[in-house]
């Protein structure tokens, strides 16, 4: 069987990790900087990081309309804090800005606290054995609205901070920033199913 290969969308943000996490796994990892690049991955991991940039930088490089429609076809996809804002259906706290509007949940940017409040959380996820997961919370994104139609894997006091639907699994945390690589490996199932 050929290895997998995840896409990393590697135009701004912190992807470095994500590219560890998943070569400790096995995959055949493709940094993603343009359009054409998406025909040759079997998933794609979009990173935290500035949101507003990456969006800006998505429709600089000629990617927004390309990565949006492959995402629509079924290409699976993984969002962490600025990647699941750009995934979110809108953002409450800043509606002007856009985003993918692929999932459906709206979110609130750096709900959880500026860089200063950053913490750490062991959280439960839906699909995942044994022990806790760690997660990194850094200006993390708060789901305030979600559909029936999107799966809460994980919440943290209360709120969701991990979602799936469909092809698209979005998380509020960093799990790239711990040495626990069960989410990634979660998302992988998720590419070879």
């Amino acid at each position: 069987m050929n290895k997998l290969k995840i896409g990393v969308l590697t135009l701004q943000g912190g992807f470095d990790k994500h590219i560890e996490s998943l070569v400790k796994l096995g995959a055949d990892v493709v940094k993603v900087r343009e359009a054409v690049t998406l025909e040759s991955i079997d998933g794609l991991i979009i990173p935290g990081g500035e949101s507003t940039t990456i969006i800006r930088l998505l429709k600089n490089f000629n990617i927004y309309d390309s990565l949006r429609q492959k995402i629509i076809e079924g290409l699976p996809v993984f969002g962490t804090c600025a990647g699941m804002i750009l995934l979110s259906g809108g953002i409450t706290s800043h509606e002007d800005q856009e985003t993918l509007k692929l999932m459906n949940y709206k979110v609130s940017r750096n709900d959880y606290g500026r860089q200063i409040d950053s913490f750490d959380a062991e959280l439960s996820i839906k699909g995942l054995d044994g022990s806790p997961v760690p997660a990194v919370f850094i200006r993390a994104p708060r789901i305030t609205e979600i559909s029936e139609t999107v799966e809460i894997l994980s919440e943290f006091e209360g709120s969701p901070v991990m979602v799936r639907e469909k092809n698209m699994l979005a998380a509020s945390f960093h799990p790239e920033l711990t040495d626990d690589i069960r989410v990634h490996s979660l998302f992988l199932s998720m590419v070879s199913s």
